[in-house]
């Protein structure tokens, strides 16, 4: 790994949550300034409070959603801030509708006060169940504006749109990242996605709940190889999104094996409902990635998932 940028003053929203936390911890390490603004509804003080010893460390309770603003000198507002779990869906669905509308206006606008450039946090969701496969960046997406997981999917598309309206209308100096399915240490054990509800079902030796046939796929990336991608998008001179993710494919009845074969547990698999709108393929088209910034995971998913367990084993009941 390579650390890129150093000695800036760097304001994350969302920064208590799982990948937050982790672009926190390695932004301080690199010599950064770090500022975290989170409400805490999603995200926890637990997964932040080792850095509150560092004295370049700054925690801000606030929901982003409403104004904000800072008094330091910004050198950048990296705007992670919302629920992205599919339970949240139903659940937070208004709030997840403002953050990515208002939240990111309110983060946008602060980053223009402060003339620092602005990180968006986006999502593979955006293309939605993909008709195209693998997905480039190129790719408008086939998306269920009224479905259960419209409130996501449209709150990030929209972000993206006026992020870039930011960019053509105010000079803002942009970077997006459609991340694509992230997994690790400091995911909440109640996130409803697949890796972290596997994991925690095989660790109490229950059945391992899939929706549908698992013939449906993802692509799993660890959460360093993302943050990797991060740092390296904010180095580069480039505005428009970028997908950051693994191309190695694996239906979930794979991932389930793996997982099973990782923990050496008893469990079987349960097959239930497929959820509505749930996307049937995923993956990645990283070749801009790799062209524009060098970058390509590193960590493959067995070696992820063993690197994940020590953590995930302290919530076995």
């Amino acid at each position: 790994m390579s650390a890129l940028i150093t000695e800036k003053t760097i304001l994350i929203t969302g920064g208590a949550g799982f990948i937050g936390s982790h672009l926190a911890q390695r932004l301080l390490a690199d010599g950064n300034r770090v500022i975290v603004v989170d409400n805490l509804v999603t995200g926890s003080f637990k997964n932040i409070e080792h850095l509150e010893a560092n004295d370049n460390f700054l925690f801000i309770e606030h929901n982003v959603s409403e104004y904000f603003s800072v008094a330091e000198k910004l050198d950048w507002v990296m705007h992670l801030a919302s629920p992205a779990s599919p339970v949240d869906f139903e659940k937070l669905a208004i709030p997840i509708l403002k953050v990515g509308s208002l939240g990111t206006h309110n983060a946008l606008g602060l980053a223009k006060e402060k003339n620092a450039k602005f990180f968006l946090a986006s999502t593979s969701e955006v293309y939605g169940d993909p008709l195209v496969h693998p997905q480039p960046e190129s790719y408008f997406g086939n998306v269920n504006p009224i479905g259960p997981r419209g409130v996501y999917d449209e709150s990030k598309r929209f972000a993206e749109s006026i992020t870039m309206a930011y960019h053509h209308k105010h000079g803002i100096d942009t970077r997006i990242v459609r991340i694509f399915n992230t997994y690790g240490p400091r995911m909440r054990v109640d996130d409803g996605r697949v890796v972290c509800s596997l994991l925690c079902q095989a660790l109490n030796n229950q059945d391992l709940t899939i929706c549908g046939d698992g013939s449906q796929t993802r692509s799993f990336q660890y959460i360093d190889d993302l943050i990797e991608g991060f740092i390296r998008l904010m180095s580069a001179n480039y505005n428009a999104p970028v997908n950051i993710g693994n191309p190695n494919e694996f239906t979930i009845c794979q991932l389930a094996q793996k997982i099973i074969d990782i923990t050496g547990a008893k469990s079987q698999l349960k097959f239930i409902e497929m959820q509505q709108d749930d996307p049937k393929r995923r993956k990645p088209d990283i070749s801009l990635a790799k062209e524009l910034l060098s970058w390509e995971p590193q960590v493959q998913l067995e070696d992820g998932l063993k690197r994940s367990l020590e953590y995930f084993s302290n919530f076995v009941a």
